[in-house]
C-alpha cells in the first residue's frame, strides 16, 4: 500500500444511520436534459456516514464543528488492531496494551480497527464492538486528540439510552471522535491521515472524507 486509501463510506439514499437520526435522501433537483445542468438535493443528518463528532454533540457549551482546529484532523495516526471480536465485545485497554507500550510517538490520532465495517449494510452493524472507557481515558492521557472507529459508535448503540461514556470522556476533554470509518484493518500501524469536516457554523458534527497513506 503506497497510495492514499479512502476510509469513507459512500453517502447514499437509505444508507445506515444511528437509530432515530435523519435518513439520508439524495434526489435529482435538475438535469442536463431538462435544465442544461445537473444538481441534486441532499437531505442528511450531521452524523451521517463517516463523520466527526464535535464536543457540542454531547457536551453543553462544547465547541462546534466550525471551531475545530483542522490540524487536529491532519497528521500521523496510530492504528490499533483490536483483533477478531464478537458482537458487542469490548476493546479493553489490556487487549491492546502491548501496542501502546511505547506510547503514541508523534501520533495524535488513534484509529481502532475492529473490522466491523464488513457489516456496514446489515442489521448486524448495530451490534458492533465498543471501547472500554478506561482505554479512551488512557489514549487521551497519551496525547490523543482524535479517536476514530470503524463502527457506528465507540459506545454501545443498542444501549445508547443508558449513556455514552466514551463520548462523555473524549468530547468532554474537547477532543474529537470519528465514526463509521472503513478498511482500517488494511492499514499499517502508522499512517498519515486526513479527515476534514464541512464548515458548518454552530453544528455538532459533520460528514468527512477520510483518507490515509503509509508513512
Amino acid at each position: 500500500m503506497s497510495r492514499w486509501a479512502d476510509l469513507s463510506h459512500d453517502l447514499s439514499s437509505g444508507m445506515p444511520v444511528f437509530p432515530g437520526d435523519p435518513q439520508v435522501s439524495i434526489q435529482p433537483a435538475a438535469t442536463v436534459a431538462v435544465d442544461g445542468f445537473e444538481v441534486h438535493a441532499l437531505h442528511l443528518g450531521t452524523h451521517s456516514g463517516t463523520h466527526v463528532d464535535a464536543p457540542a454533540h454531547v457536551i453543553p457549551g462544547g465547541h462546534t464543528v466550525d471551531a475545530i482546529d483542522v490540524e487536529d484532523l491532519i497528521g500521523e495516526a496510530m492504528v490499533l488492531r483490536a483483533g477478531e471480536l464478537s458482537a458487542g465485545a469490548t476493546v479493553t485497554l489490556e487487549s491492546v496494551a502491548d501496542q501502546l507500550a511505547g506510547g503514541l510517538g508523534d501520533a495524535r490520532i488513534v484509529l481502532v480497527a475492529t473490522g466491523w465495517d464488513r457489516h456496514w449494510s446489515s442489521e448486524r452493524y448495530l451490534d458492533h464492538p465498543v471501547l472500554e472507557p478506561t482505554l479512551a481515558e488512557h489514549l487521551l492521557e497519551l496525547g490523543a486528540r482524535v479517536i476514530g472507529v470503524d463502527t457506528l459508535n465507540p459506545d454501545s448503540t443498542r444501549a445508547a439510552d443508558q449513556g455514552l461514556p466514551v463520548h462523555d470522556i473524549v468530547l468532554g476533554k474537547g477532543r474529537l471522535i470519528i465514526e463509521n470509518l472503513r478498511q482500517l484493518t488494511q492499514l499499517p500501524a502508522r499512517v498519515e491521515f486526513v479527515g476534514l469536516p464541512l464548515r458548518l457554523p454552530g453544528m455538532d458534527g459533520s460528514p468527512i472524507r477520510a483518507v490515509a497513506r503509509p508513512l
